[in-house]
């Protein structure tokens, strides 16, 4: 028997009906011990994963994590940032690690970390 090309093979398929192919399919799957439908399964999953990646992320937080030496600073830059009362702000400051913003543009981010940094609290951008 000559062997057959890919095109070929895909002739001779697209004569069969659904029925004859679903036979098909499942004569294959006995012989060579596999299931098609794994195959299927995967394919949608691993073309999801690539448009996830290629997307910038666009909403940051900021984390404190550490209050450091000047505490009493870095309570009076969560109230400017957050416009918290003083015990709330206190609260989020003592209970660190937490977020001070949550969902803002990059700039707003950066700029948020900087002035926590610079009061003297330690910071994480995510």
């Amino acid at each position: 028997m000559a062997k057959l090309s890919q095109e070929d093979l895909l002739a001779q398929f697209e004569e069969l009906t659904l029925i004859e192919l679903s036979e098909f399919v499942k004569a294959f799957e006995a012989k060579f011990d596999v299931t098609a439908a794994a195959a299927v399964a995967a394919a949608p999953a691993g073309g999801a994963a690539a448009p996830a990646e290629v997307e910038e992320q666009d909403e940051f937080d900021v984390i404190l994590t550490g209050a450091g030496d000047k505490k009493i600073q870095v309570i009076k830059v969560v109230r400017e940032l957050t416009s918290l009362g003083l015990k709330e702000a206190k609260d989020l400051v003592d209970g660190a690690p937490k977020p001070v913003l949550e969902k803002v543009a990059k700039e707003a981010a950066e700029k948020a970390a900087e002035t926590l940094k610079a009061a003297g609290a330690t910071v994480e951008v995510k």
